[in-house]
């Protein structure tokens, strides 16, 4: 009898993955998708904002769990463990002058290969050691002919100013607007999406550059190590909260307009105006406050304008007043401000003087009027520090190594070792890529939404919570009069195959699809699945996960690209979510009176049997998986959360075909080596582990 429902499991997933109508997709009604998917983000959003610091009790529980907080914000910004302490191989490659400061144009190297080019300010007049100043640059970037000069050219008044006032200032440019020209758009622009398997972040690359930069500021002569402060606006802004959280040689910081909170980047959709050097790989679940948390007690300023878009007043001072908790707790509430002036997103000179004076104050110990303005001295040309760009250099790829994949793991020699290596495994994927999963689901409340007979089947639906807010409906078709099935198929739909569901079902239940755009119908696709389901006690039952079919979102490029960032920074991943959808339609099936336990297989193709595969390493009780065209690595989806970190899909494979018949389709053993040598070194059932030439 297994053989036989292995049969008609077979021919289902050919019916269920025709490649029909492919090219006419229909456009949905996105209405219902787009009101779910925005209460869903505003109520994780709101989670997240109430845990924030809310279980710091007093001063001495804060500094109990402080060293752990600043390890995990080194984690998600991909800085654990930290990089190597290379050689910077600091370069001086020419000067410019002004009567009043010389600037040094230099470059180093915060890994090898990684440059940043620099502007060192310095005072004509050096008596003793100096106060410094890192300044970070903004996404301004000065660019002529195809010549990037790089941001420090913009944001030249700044360290000129510092210099004019007894700093030493090392302006450095950032790694997207540089002289060499990195990437800051992975997922924003280019659909990087891997960059999320990864954990990777170029907020990672910025913070690793300062930490690099400071360590270039205590090697000079003229510089007092011990009075070190930051600021930078926007981009700089944000960089300048990572610096001075990770790195304790921060006396005193101004991010200007580089602060907010989950609830203006998330609800308020702020994060469609910021790419991804401001957002660190959210794994731990934390809103912003809690970075600016970990500089207390030393000296920081809040500082924004009252009409910015994308550092809104609201979000700041909802910030600000989290953070002054904690500086209360230190009894050093002077030591951190809100400076807000009138204006929109722009670098303005009431901006730099009140960042002006909170460093005067913190690192001079001088309260003076600010009598220089900021003044821009040279042309770009000026500063620029290489005539020709370094062969070796590795800015334009260091997407590719900064945070490395795992290796690819030894076949285990013996049952105990695969334990270790799987149990390991196991615990990753729960901690760091899926850790976003509820604690406690939501009830079930499976409803019935729809039932009818048509032609010889029986065709229902159910909704079913699978998340608060997210409610989503279950298909379930088998021939009329079926009273004790033998095998349930569960299928997984994605926005390739939704559309060939709709068209297979079509020629008997179209009224039951009122409100969706259908294709046109597949008489031979739903003749094919009827003649199955008359021969056969079969269930077959269909789920379109999150932001597919009936509850699909606005399907404009960047609306979907948007959302996926918005999961991100909830340190959730959409895939990763729709795993956790799978895992909920199981439960919901289980619960039908039809169903029970009755064996249950789930299929897809592509990420959607990437889907699938995870969800039964989860979820107890599949029997069986069929893989379709399954990808061979995560850098093709699906994309979960920091999971090349730890393993990659054929380590998946193997650790479901310990427990589930896994056929994987078209494919070969050679193909799937590790899986295909895990079941044959520990004597697995050679069921466990099928492949399939065709489909």
């Amino acid at each position: 009898m297994r053989r036989q429902l292995e049969g008609w499991i077979g021919l289902v997933a050919v019916l269920a993955f025709s490649p029909v109508f492919a090219a006419e997709s229909p456009q949905l009604d996105t209405y219902r998708g787009d009101e779910m998917i925005a209460e869903y983000f505003r109520v994780e959003t709101q989670q997240l904002q109430d845990a924030c610091l809310a279980d710091v009790k007093d001063l001495a529980d804060w500094e109990a769990k402080r060293e752990g907080y600043r390890r995990q914000l080194l984690e998600m910004l991909g800085l654990d463990p930290l990089p190597e302490r290379t050689d910077l191989k600091a370069t001086v490659t020419g000067r410019a002058e002004h009567e009043e400061f010389v600037v040094e144009k230099l470059h180093f190297q915060s890994r090898p290969g990684l440059y940043v080019t620099a502007s060192l300010y310095v005072p004509r007049k050096v008596e003793g050691r100096l106060p410094a100043v890192l300044y970070v640059c903004g996404h301004g970037g000065s660019k002529k002919d195809g010549v990037s000069f790089g941001s420090k050219a913009t944001y030249q008044h700044h360290g000129g100013w510092f210099a004019r006032n007894g700093y030493v200032c090392l302006t450095i440019d950032t790694l997207q607007l540089g002289e060499i020209e990195g990437i800051h758009h992975g997922t924003y622009r280019y659909k990087m999406w891997w960059w999320l398997n990864r954990g990777y972040t170029p907020a990672g690359v910025e913070a690793w550059n300062c930490v690099r930069a400071l360590d270039y500021l205590q090697s000079r002569p003229e510089v007092d190590p011990d009075r070190l402060g930051v600021t930078g606006r926007s981009g700089g802004g944000a960089y300048s909260w990572w610096i001075a959280a990770i790195d304790e040689r921060i006396k005193a910081a101004v991010p200007v307009a580089g602060i907010t909170d989950l609830e203006n980047h998330v609800v308020d959709g702020c994060v469609e105006g910021h790419c991804d050097c401001m957002y660190m790989v959210n794994t731990y679940r934390w809103d912003y406050p809690l970075v600016a948390a970990l500089i207390a007690p030393r000296a920081l300023l809040l500082s924004n304008t009252d009409r910015d878009r994308i550092f809104p007043l609201d979000g700041v001072i909802r910030t600000y007043e989290k953070t002054r908790r904690i500086y209360e707790l230190y009894g050093a509430g002077e030591k951190l401000g809100l400076y807000m002036t009138s204006g929109p997103h722009k670098d303005t000179q009431e901006l730099q003087t009140g960042a002006f004076r909170w460093l005067n104050r913190h690192l001079k110990n001088d309260d003076a009027l600010i009598e220089k303005t900021a003044v821009k001295f040279f042309e770009p040309e000026q500063l620029k520090v290489f005539d020709q760009l370094p062969a070796d250099q590795r800015n334009t790829e260091i997407h590719e190594s900064f945070v490395p994949a795992a290796d690819a793991p030894q076949v285990p020699p013996d049952a105990a070792a695969w334990q270790t290596m799987r149990d390991g495994w196991r615990t990753a994927l729960r901690e760091k890529t899926f850790r976003a999963w509820p604690a406690s689901p939501a009830a079930l409340d499976v409803a019935q939404a729809l039932s009818a007979e048509r032609q010889g089947l029986h065709f229902e639906a159910f909704d079913f919570t699978s998340q608060d807010a997210i409610r989503l409906r279950l298909y379930v078709v088998h021939r009329a009069g079926l009273d004790k099935p033998e095998s349930v198929v569960l299928n997984v739909l994605d926005e390739q195959t939704w559309p060939d569901f709709l068209a297979a079902m079509r020629p008997a239940f179209e009224a039951e699809f009122q409100g969706e755009s259908l294709p046109p119908p597949d008489e031979a696709a739903f003749g094919k699945t009827s003649e199955t389901l008359r021969n056969a006690p079969l269930v077959l039952a269909y789920v379109a996960p999150r932001g597919v079919g009936p509850t699909a979102w606005d399907q404009s490029e960047r609306k979907q690209t948007q959302h996926q960032r918005r999961f991100y920074l909830l340190g959730q991943t959409l895939d990763g979510m729709r795993v956790w959808d799978v895992r909920r339609t199981v439960q919901a099936l289980r619960s039908l009176d039809l169903i029970g336990k009755t064996p249950l297989s789930v299929q897809g193709r592509g990420p959607a049997a990437g889907v699938a595969l995870y969800a039964a390493l989860f979820e107890p009780g599949i029997r069986r998986l069929e893989l379709h065209a399954l990808p061979r690595s995560h850098r093709d989806g699906p994309y979960l959360l920091n999971v090349q970190r730890y393993l990659d899909i054929p380590q998946a494979v193997a650790m479901a075909a310990e427990n589930t018949d896994v056929l994987l389709q078209p494919a070969e053993a050679a193909d799937w080596e590790f899986p295909a040598a895990v079941v044959q070194r520990l004597g697995w059932n050679r069921q466990r582990l099928q492949f399939g030439q065709t489909e």
